[in-house]
């Protein structure tokens, strides 16, 4: 897929047998009724080989709603974000998608079984939660076919404890533009340096393209969420993240931004020969990486707090009072980039307040 894919269309669409019947499933493939159809067990595609042409639909068994993994929260501060699982993958190729290592099943799909994850979120009867969609599939990139967030916004809208995030780099959002969604939606965007875009998000729209969707977006009404993550160390870095951040806040009011985000490059060990085979010209693993306690491979810390230094600054010089917070990071460097350390539910806290007063 080259750089740029705007609308993403399957090849071919696989149909679980026990979701055939179901009024979403059957929504979806109206949509999609000149793509081949076939309806199959998941016996009948165990062990199979698909690629991202394909749109399987079926069903979550399990839960949707679970704590985001986050990382070994004995070493890591955790922003008690949870996760809702509406598929798996998404049509870009990012050569650091840690998806690669994670799913084995190749193929893009989508769980209909709505009234499930309606009945799940229904039984949600006291707390806070800030909820995404965006960690096992990109939250927007399908939405010109699903319609989910015409499901979700509005109900989102009605429950005055849940704060919804779809996370993206996509610029599908027309399906947004008319829903009610009482600031309960924060609608966010994985950025990064334009030259990493270009070189390594293969498929995914150019980050202007990004920020543009983004300023309709506020246009709407909606609170907008930005997060760097992975910051690659190359050369040029500071270059190509000042380049972002300044583009950033040349199309988009900060008032609007609930929070921006900020996480140094990590990755498992097995990600790091499948980059090799897949994307042989990329050379963001052979940075200067360590062992860290959760098993993952980072920068050395003096890199980390260098580059949240800087990162920083150049946000503060637009904007001194946007929430910016660290995406799995120890204690220490908060220390150093901040000069505080979030403690007992602080950093969540902050998250919350932040949706809760912009």
């Amino acid at each position: 897929m080259k750089n740029g894919l705007k609308n993403y269309l399957p090849k071919k669409i696989l149909i679980d047998k026990e979701v055939w019947d179901l009024a979403y499933t059957q929504e979806i493939l109206k949509r999609l009724s000149n793509i081949p159809q076939k309806v199959v067990s998941k016996k009948e595609i165990r062990g199979s080989i698909f690629d991202k042409d394909i749109l399987f639909l079926t069903q979550n068994k399990g839960r949707f709603l679970r704590p985001c993994p986050c990382t070994n929260k004995n070493y890591y501060l955790s922003c008690e974000y949870y996760i809702l699982e509406v598929g798996t993958n998404c049509a870009f190729n990012c050569s650091y998608c840690i998806l690669q290592s994670y799913l084995n099943q190749p193929f893009i799909q989508v769980y209909t079984n709505l009234d499930d994850l309606f009945a799940e979120l229904d039984r949600i009867k006291s707390g806070f939660y800030r909820i995404g969609t965006g960690e096992l599939t990109d939250s927007l990139f399908l939405d010109h076919l699903t319609h989910l967030s015409r499901y979700l916004v509005p109900y989102f809208a009605k429950r005055d404890n849940l704060i919804l995030e779809l996370k993206t780099k996509s610029t599908v959002i027309e399906n947004l533009k008319d829903l009610e969604h009482r600031r309960h939606t924060v609608v966010s965007w994985s950025l990064n340096a334009p030259e990493i875009a270009e070189k390594e998000e293969h498929g995914a729209p150019s980050i202007e393209e990004r920020i543009k969707a983004a300023k309709r977006c506020q246009e709407w009404g909606y609170l907008l969420g930005f997060h760097f993550d992975p910051i690659i160390y190359y050369p040029d870095w500071e270059k190509g993240y000042r380049a972002t951040i300044e583009m950033l806040f040349s199309y988009i009011n900060p008032c609007q931004i609930a929070w921006i985000s900020l996480g140094a490059f990590r990755f498992m060990p097995s990600l790091k020969g499948t980059i090799q085979r897949r994307f042989p010209q990329s050379k963001i693993i052979y940075g200067e990486f360590i062992p860290a306690l959760d098993g993952k491979r980072r920068y050395f810390k003096p890199i980390r707090i260098h580059v949240y230094k800087k990162m920083l600054k150049w946000i503060r010089d637009f904007s001194p009072d946007v929430l910016v917070y660290l995406c799995m990071e120890r204690p220490e460097i908060w220390e150093k980039v901040f000069g505080f350390v979030p403690k007992g539910g602080q950093l969540k806290k902050m998250l919350d307040e932040r949706v809760l007063t912009t």
